[in-house]
Parts: structure tokens; C-alpha cells; sequence
């Protein structure tokens, strides 16, 4: 496509150069293009598609702009023709077969409705559930497939339509979640329609031959060498490509019309003697009359039984659809030719049945020696009024003509006999020939999505029209291997009910984004109703189990596996989905009724805002919230990019789509996002206020020990604190997670990542990265680092050191880590402080405690000695920690000691020392203590000590977490709640 330079102005013939040239391009005018009128429009869209990148160009010729490109989905295989190099192609590429809605849509759907159920089934239909009931089942019939011919035209006008039929519109609008399931069946029902309808060529056949006593071997074994060999002929026929299939359907269509023409001269035409002693008299009202009422017979003889060997018949509504792709205009084409084919083959099925009815009887011998005179004795039935005595085979029910009997009635009341053979073969071998080619096109497109494992080798396509060869054979073997059934009446019901299961499937698929209000559901074809679909599949799923109901639990149970299995492997296609339009409405109307709920502290959860930076950089980080959130609460991992928001917003953009697929690619269920922000801090305020939604907000930080604190910059430093501190001003509990080894396992270097996690000088570290030279950190699903969150953990300890009444949140996340499978052979130890002279007393009353908190812990372990003093190497090792942040102001006075702390508000001075001096050696006892009893633990959870606001350092505050947590091997843990209580029994 060209695009006008901004210097260019628009005229009336074009676009004109400003260099006086007056050259114009021969381009469509705005209001040529789109109407008169249109010009501001025109010019409007015009100007959107020149701001669209497009690799295309405008042609001096052709005089039309050119359309991108579609996408390489489920097409017919053909790359578009490349313009605009102005240079002719030496070998174009030949054009595909396209047709119109009469020959590509109503005709096939005629042929394909007017099968083998129309000439051999519907007379002995009639005559089993008489001219009233068999109207019923037609209308039943029509009124499901008139419904589901409706949702098919809503599907072909909600989008662009391309090869892969009925699947390849329901799998493209609604998902392929449904369109996998109904593609599947479809193809497969389609599959042994072909078996059907052959059978039942086979057997019109076979019918002449016994006729002329010429069988081959048996009556049976007839039917199955002569459908095997009319099979392969038509397979020969579709391989040969779709124009001699479509030359193929017309002279069937002719062939069916003229037998059509010739049965109804037949029915007005005298009768002969031979044809009464058939039991044809010709239009009689009393043979209507006694036809009018049903006479069950034989094993079938039900109306149900019936229901399910005619409505086969009225399957054919599809055979347009199928070939979509070689439809010139699919929306327009499917729609009006499907309606059309149902409208006058039902008006056929209708005629056909009352004209029958009403010149055939029910038994008649075929005898020209049962003429009698009117009125004989002894003589009963309604043929004794006619001359006609079939009282004794009709007693003895061995008649064998009658429309009870003789399954080629039409072929006797037809004027001329040879014609209605002709319109049997058209009939069943254009149908035949139709569900040939109908399964292999849809089969291949569901093949070429991969949606189902072990198929794809049958969606390869060959030739202009990608036919799908491999297919074909696949369609071919499935329709033999029923064919060797040979019996029609019981090939029949097989159809029925995969039918019936596809037609519920597309209808309530229909209903389903009709109700989920997706702005991707604008079908434009405006006589669709939802509550019509609804109603079309629940008929179909009602008279599939009236019909069979073993055979409809069958059905179903396969749509059910196949629907599971896709939604299971969730495979990586885009197409937009009903099912994602219904989980989006079912997660906001629950979120929206989560606001209604007042809040309890049976339903406390644990909400997790996770501060990793990019996942990818702290995966233990992630592994450790996943492992206890995972289908129980929210969990999201938050990233703070720094720096100038134009250069970050396309960052953050990459950033997140690769963050999440990490996530999923690992099963984390979690979300992600990032914010922009001047600073850290500021950033992970932004989070604390604004993630999450409605009552699904988190309610504790999670955050990685800042190993590099010392050496970090003091600002860094400060900011680390400081979130901590805004944690808690928030309402939020802490959780902060430290690692011998360390979180950040990223290797980048001068990756940016946020920079109160860790510094470049430690990237094995927890890990942040130069400003100098920013990179994204997108994750890379493919790449998994191990971590020990993810390995079983034996029958190790979880030793949880509760020291202050945090509201219980403390006791509660190891609790929920023992229940998962790789942490529950381990034993959870609860240490709390104690006297040495009550220790008995205060486990007693601890078990007591924790036994009404209902966790499951009952290893409770005193520490008396928890106040005593330190070892003196330990506190000279404390003092070593925090001297290069000390001030050693000696005695000033607090003015002297405020000017000196001007600007480095985390430098400790004597005084702060001296007055924190005992929860200092608090910290360094601690360690020694989780030395002498964790050392071999799993995981140690112990509680988060809390420096005062401004009041405490953060220098003298990371000196804490460092000396408390400092030479353990296994994961600590420190935790602390925000005194909201999160166990049940402090509400008791």
C-alpha cells in the first residue's frame, strides 16, 4: 500500500504531488471508495491505514489499495500473490476454485440432504409412523437442523472464513476449545455418512440384481463388495479435485430433479394391474386416511427408532460449510444457501410423504392372481374395495410389496421405473460423495492446529487447493470399515447421535458467547437468537438419549474428554475464545460479589505481593510463595522499572508478556506486573496501593534478604528499610526470605533490576543491576533454574521460632507449606521463650494454645536460656558489623550529633547504641540458639524483629537481620504479621 507524504494534498483524482508535476497516483477517491459522501471518512481511514507499518505498495495500474496480508492460519495453503515489485512474475500461481452460493452451498446441501433415507427409508416410514407422525419427525428434524443452520450463518458472518468448514468457523470465533471437539465428531460422523449413504447404493443395487437373479454371492456379501468397489470409485473422483466433484454434483442435482418430476407424473397416472397388485391405486382418500395413523412393526417399529434412522437424512445442512474455503464469499454464500437447501428439501420430504401415503398400501402381494371381484367374501382390508384380496399375506405378514414392505416403492409408483433407480444413485452417491470430501476438510485443518496429539501427519494438503490427500485415505478406511456392516437401519442411528451431539455443540457454543457478551461475538447475520441456539441444543441432547441413550452417553463422554484434554494442554493458539469471554465474566461478577462480603478470619488468606524484580532473576523466591499459595490465594510478583518513562513503557511492555509465560511455563499461578517509577521505594509504594482488586488485594509483602546492604549505596539501604516500614503502614504483613546461596540467579550483566535486592557486585546474589545500562531481564520460558523449593524435602524439620504474638501469621505459612506433597514427611518444632523454672507450665499452655489453633502441631520446645548473654566472640563480631556505620559522636550533645547525621540519616551514634543495646544482643543470642537447634532443619521460620520509625537506623536494623539469620544452611524465613489476626480461634 502507498501512502501519501505529508506534503501531499488530496484532489479529485487522486493524490497530487506539491512539485508542480500534477503526477497522480491512480488510486480509488475517498468517496469512489466508499460512497458518496464518505470523503471525511475516506480521507479518515485512508489516513489510518498510511499510519499502519505495511511492507506493501501502491500499484500505478490496478487502481485499489492493497490489503494486508492474512494470516497463515487454516487457509487452503496458498501464499498470497506478491505486488508492488513492479516487476511481472514469470510463473503466476493458478487461481483456486471458488464457487457461489447455488453451486457451492444450496446444491451440495440439497444433494447432501436428499440421500440414500429419501428413496429407500421415507415410504416405509410413512408406513410405519403413518402420514402424521412422519410429518413430526420431519419437523423435528428440520427444527433442529434449522436451528443449527442458523448458528452455522452467525458463526460465517462473525469473522473472516477460511478452509476447515464447520471447525474452522466455530474454533475461530468461539475458541478451540469447542470448535476441537465439534471438529473431531463432525469429521467423524461426516466419515461414516459416507458408509451410509454407499450402503445404500449398494443395496438399490443389489436389490436389481436379485431382481434378475444375478447376485454375486449373497444378498449380504453383495452389499459390501459393491460398496467397497462405489467407494473407491469416489474416492478416485475427489482425489481427481474439487472441479470434477463439483461437475459430479450437478449432474447428480439433474438426475435427482428429473426422478423427482418423474415420481410425481407416476402418482397421477393409472394404475396397471401389475402396479395395483403392488398395492398403488393412485390418489385415494381412503388409502390417506388408513395411511394417515401410524402401524408399528418390527424391531424398529417405534417412534423414536424411526426418529433416528430418518434424521440422518436431514444432516446435509453442513456440506456447504465444510468447503468454506472454496467458497467465493463464504458469509454471504453459507447463510443464504443452507436456509435455501433446508427450505425446498423439506418441502420434498413433506410432498413426498403425503403423496405416498395417500396411492400406496401398507401390504400387497404383488400377485396378479389376488384379483378379486368387489365386495367377495372373506376378503378383508381396504384393497378388497379395489378388487384386490391381500387378506392372507397380510395375516401371515409376508407380503412383500407395499409401502411396508418394498423399500423401492417409489420406484413403482414413478412413471418411469429406471428413472428413480438413476435418482438413487444421484441421491446416495452425490451425498456419498459429499461427506468424501466434507471430512478430509475439515480433519486437515484440525490436523494443521495441533490441537490433539498423533494427527498432524493427516493436514498436510497437496495441489492449488491444498487438497488433504492423506485425509481422504483416512476418510476412506473408516467409511469401509462400516461399510462391512451392511445394514442401513442400523448404520443410521450410529449418525444420529454424533449428529445430534455436533448440532447441540454448535448451538449452545452459539448460546455460550451470546450470554458471555464477548465484543468479539457481532454475528451480522440478524435472524439469529441465543435463545433459539439454547433451545436447538437442548432438543439435540434430549432426542440423542430418546433415541439411544447408552449410544448419547457415549457421545457426550467423548465431547467431554476432548473438550477436557484441550482445555488441559491449553495449546498455544490466539483465537479468541468463549470460554475465556465466560471466565472473565465469571471472575468479575466474583470479584464484584466479593465486595459485598464482609471480611472474617475463617476466610483469611494469605495475598502475597512478591518483590522479585523479574521472576526469572529470583525463582526461589517465586517457588516459595507459589508453593503455598498455589490454589489458594492470590499471589503477584511486582517489578519496579526505574528510569525515563519512554524509554521503559515499550520495556515494560515486552517485559510483562515474557515474565507471565515464564510464570506458567514453571505452574506458578500468579500474576505479574510492573510500574514505572523515579525510585524504588516510591514504586513499591504504587504496588501497595494499587495491586490487586476489589477484596482480592494482597495483604503480606514477600521480599528477598538484601545480602549486599553494607556495600550497597546508603540510599539503597535506606529505601530497603523504608519498605519494610511502608509495609507495615499499609496494613500489609512481611515476609522476607533469605537464602544461604542467595535469591538472584541471574547472570546478566548490567541487567537493571531493582536495585534494593541486590547489587552488581554480588550477582549470585540477590541481585540488582548498573543503571548505566539498562536491559530488560524478559524471562525466557524455556529457561528454568532449579531451586530447593522444588525438591522433596524427606523427613526433615520445620522448626518455627515464634517469638511475639504477630496475630498468628507466624504459625500460619509454615503450616500451609507441611500440607503440600514435597514439604509433608516433614516434622514441624515450634520454639517459644520461657522461664527455666515453669518450662513444664508454658508447654503445656503453649500445646494448649496451638492445639485450638487446629495446625497440627504438638512438638513444642522451651527456650529458657534465650535472655541469657551471648559469647563474647559473637558480640565482638556484632560491634565489628555495625562500625563503619557509626557516627562515635562520643558525648555531644543531640544538636551536635543531629548536624553530624545531616544527610546520612542510617549512621548509628552512641546513643542509639546504647539504648538498642539489649535487643542487639537479643539478635546475637538468637543465632546462637538457631545454630545449636536448626542446623539441620529444612526451613526455619522465625519472627521479623521491628526496628521503631526513625527511631531505629537502618544500618543498626540490617545489623539485626544479619546477625539473627547469618551462618545457617537451610532457608530462613522471618515473618511478621501486621497484628491482624489470622487464626481462627483468636475470633472465639
Amino acid at each position: 500500500m502507498w501512502c501519501p507524504p505529508t506534503s501531499t494534498t488530496p484532489t479529485a483524482g487522486g493524490w497530487v504531488r506539491p512539485d508542480g508535476e500534477g503526477r497522480r497516483w491512480r488510486t480509488s477517491t475517498p468517496s469512489s471508495r466508499y460512497g458518496p459522501g464518505a470523503g471525511t471518512a475516506g480521507h479518515a481511514l485512508l489516513g489510518w491505514l498510511c499510519a499502519q507499518p505495511h511492507p506493501s505498495v501502491l500499484q500505478p495500474d490496478p487502481g485499489h489499495l492493497r490489503v494486508p496480508l492474512p494470516d497463515p492460519q487454516c487457509s487452503n495453503g496458498l501464499p498470497d500473490a506478491e505486488e508492488g515489485s513492479g516487476e511481472p512474475s514469470s510463473a503466476p500461481a493458478a487461481e483456486p476454485v471458488r464457487f457461489g452460493w447455488v453451486k457451492g452451498v444450496m446444491i451440495r446441501c440439497m444433494l447432501n440432504i436428499w440421500g440414500v433415507i429419501l428413496y429407500l427409508r421415507l415410504p416405509w416410514i410413512t408406513a410405519q409412523a403413518g402420514i402424521a407422525l412422519t410429518w413430526l419427525i420431519i419437523l423435528m428434524s428440520v427444527t433442529v437442523t434449522t436451528i443449527t443452520g442458523l448458528s452455522i450463518s452467525a458463526i460465517s458472518t462473525n469473522g473472516k472464513v477460511k478452509s476447515g468448514g464447520t471447525y474452522f468457523l466455530i474454533s475461530r470465533s468461539l475458541g478451540p476449545e469447542l470448535g476441537g471437539s465439534i471438529g473431531l465428531i463432525f469429521a467423524f460422523a461426516n466419515a461414516v455418512a459416507v458408509a451410509m449413504h454407499t450402503v445404500g447404493f449398494a443395496e438399490t443395487v443389489r436389490d436389481l440384481l436379485q431382481e434378475h437373479n444375478s447376485l454375486i454371492v449373497d444378498p449380504t456379501n453383495d452389499i459390501r463388495i459393491i460398496g467397497v468397489l462405489t467407494v473407491t470409485v469416489l474416492l478416485g473422483i475427489s482425489l481427481a479435485g474439487m472441479e470434477w466433484e463439483a461437475k459430479a454434483q450437478i449432474l447428480f442435482f439433474l438426475v435427482i430433479l428429473v426422478s423427482f418430476i418423474n415420481y410425481l407424473v407416476g402418482t397421477v397416472i393409472p394404475a396397471s394391474a401389475e402396479k395395483q397388485a403392488k398395492g398403488f391405486f393412485s390418489y385415494r382418500a381412503d388409502i390417506f386416511a388408513q395411511n394417515f395413523v401410524p402401524d408399528w412393526r418390527g424391531p424398529e417399529g417405534s417412534f423414536f427408532g424411526l426418529f433416528s434412522i430418518f434424521f440422518p437424512s436431514a444432516t446435509g445442512i453442513l456440506a456447504g460449510a465444510n468447503i468454506s474455503g472454496d467458497l467465493k464469499d463464504p458469509a454471504l454464500a453459507i447463510p443464504k444457501g443452507t436456509l435455501m437447501a433446508i427450505f425446498w428439501t423439506t418441502v420434498s420430504y413433506l410432498v413426498l410423504s403425503a403423496t405416498i401415503g395417500a396411492c400406496v398400501l401398507r401390504d400387497a402381494s404383488g400377485s396378479l392372481n389376488d384379483s378379486v371381484a368387489v365386495g367377495s367374501p372373506g376378503c378383508e382390508g381396504l384393497g378388497c374395495s379395489y378388487g384386490w384380496n391381500f387378506t392372507d399375506c397380510a395375516q401371515r405378514q409376508s407380503c412383500r410389496y407395499g409401502l411396508s414392505n418394498y423399500y423401492q416403492s417409489m420406484s413403482m409408483v414413478s412413471g418411469f421405473g429406471p428413472l428413480i433407480t438413476a435418482g438413487i444413485f444421484g441421491a446416495t452417491l452425490s451425498s456419498a460423495l459429499a461427506c468424501l470430501v466434507s471430512a478430509p476438510k475439515v480433519f486437515q485443518c484440525l490436523c494443521k492446529d495441533q490441537l490433539y496429539p498423533l494427527i498432524g501427519f493427516f493436514g498436510k494438503g497437496y495441489g492449488k487447493n491444498s487438497e488433504p490427500i492423506r485425509g481422504y485415505m483416512l476418510t476412506y478406511a473408516i467409511a469401509i470399515g462400516f461399510i462391512l456392516i451392511a445394514e442401513l437401519n442400523a448404520i443410521a442411528p450410529i449418525i444420529s447421535n454424533f449428529f445430534l451431539c455436533s448440532y447441540a455443540l454448535i448451538n449452545f457454543s452459539c448460546f455460550h458467547a451470546s450470554i458471555t457478551n464477548s465484543p468479539g461475538w457481532r454475528p451480522s447475520f440478524r435472524y439469529y437468537s441465543k435463545w433459539a441456539a439454547l433451545f436447538g441444543a437442548t432438543i439435540s441432547v434430549v432426542i440423542m438419549f430418546l433415541l439411544t441413550w447408552w449410544a448419547a452417553l457415549i457421545a457426550l463422554g467423548i465431547v467431554i474428554f476432548l473438550l477436557g484434554y484441550v482445555l488441559y494442554k491449553k495449546p498455544d493458539v490466539n483465537w479468541g475464545s468463549s470460554m475465556q469471554a465466560s471466565s472473565y465474566n465469571l471472575a468479575l461478577s466474583y470479584s464484584v460479589g466479593l465486595s459485598e462480603v464482609d471480611e472474617h478470619i475463617k476466610n483469611y488468606r494469605p495475598q502475597c505481593l512478591v518483590l522479585t524484580g523479574p521472576p526469572n532473576f529470583r525463582p526461589a523466591l517465586v517457588d516459595f510463595v507459589g508453593t503455598f499459595t498455589k490454589n489458594l490465594s492470590l499471589m503477584i510478583c511486582g517489578n519496579v522499572l526505574i528510569g525515563p518513562s519512554k524509554q521503559k513503557v515499550l520495556e515494560a511492555r515486552q517485559a510483562s508478556d515474557g515474565h507471565t509465560r515464564w510464570l506458567l511455563k514453571r505452574k506458578i499461578k500468579a500474576f505479574y506486573t510492573n510500574v514505572l517509577a523515579e525510585d524504588l521505594r516510591s514504586g513499591v509504594q504504587m504496588l501497595l496501593q494499587a495491586a490487586g482488586l476489589g477484596k482480592m488485594r494482597p495483604n503480606i509483602v514477600t521480599l528477598g534478604y538484601k545480602r549486599d546492604w553494607q556495600a550497597a549505596a546508603p540510599q539503597s539501604l535506606e529505601d530497603y528499610v523504608g519498605i519494610l516500614h511502608d509495609a507495615f503502614d499499609f496494613k500489609h504483613g512481611v515476609c522476607l526470605l533469605r537464602l544461604r546461596e542467595g535469591l538472584n540467579v541471574s547472570r546478566v550483566p548490567q541487567a537493571h533490576i531493582n536495585p534494593a535486592f541486590g547489587a552488581a557486585e554480588h550477582p549470585d546474589g540477590n541481585g540488582a543491576g548498573s543503571r548505566a545500562a539498562p536491559s530488560t531481564g524478559i524471562a525466557d520460558p524455556e529457561q528454568q533454574a532449579s531451586t530447593i523449593f522444588q525438591s522433596q524435602q524427606g523427613k526433615k524439620t520445620i522448626d518455627i521460632y515464634w517469638l511475639f504474638d504477630d496475630g498468628g501469621l507466624t504459625l500460619l505459612i509454615p503450616y500451609l507449606l507441611g500440607r503440600k506433597k514435597r514439604w509433608g514427611k516433614c516434622k514441624v518444632r515450634v520454639f517459644v521463650g520461657g522461664q527455666i523454672n515453669r518450662m513444664d507450665e508454658e508447654r503445656k499452655a503453649i500445646v494448649s494454645l496451638l492445639s485450638k489453633f487446629r495446625l497440627g502441631f504438638h512438638e513444642v520446645h522451651i527456650l529458657p536460656d534465650i535472655n541469657q548473654q551471648p559469647r563474647p566472640e559473637h558480640i565482638r563480631r556484632f560491634d565489628e558489623l555495625i562500625a563503619p556505620f557509626r557516627l562515635n559522636d562520643g558525648f555531644k550533645d543531640e544538636a551536635a550529633v543531629n548536624e553530624l547525621r545531616h544527610g546520612c540519616p542510617w549512621k548509628i551514634s552512641d546513643e542509639e547504641v546504647h539504648r538498642h543495646r539489649a535487643k542487639s544482643l537479643r539478635q546475637v543470642r538468637l543465632n546462637e540458639i538457631l545454630l545449636d537447634y536448626s542446623r539441620d532443619a529444612a526451613l526455619i521460620a522465625i519472627t521479623l524483629p521491628i526496628g521503631r520509625k526513625e527511631r531505629c537506623p537502618s544500618s543498626l536494623y540490617m545489623a539485626w537481620l544479619e546477625t539473627l539469620s547469618q551462618d545457617l544452611r537451610p532457608p530462613v524465613i522471618l515473618i511478621r504479621g501486621n497484628q491482624e489476626n489470622v487464626l481462627t480461634f483468636y475470633c472465639q
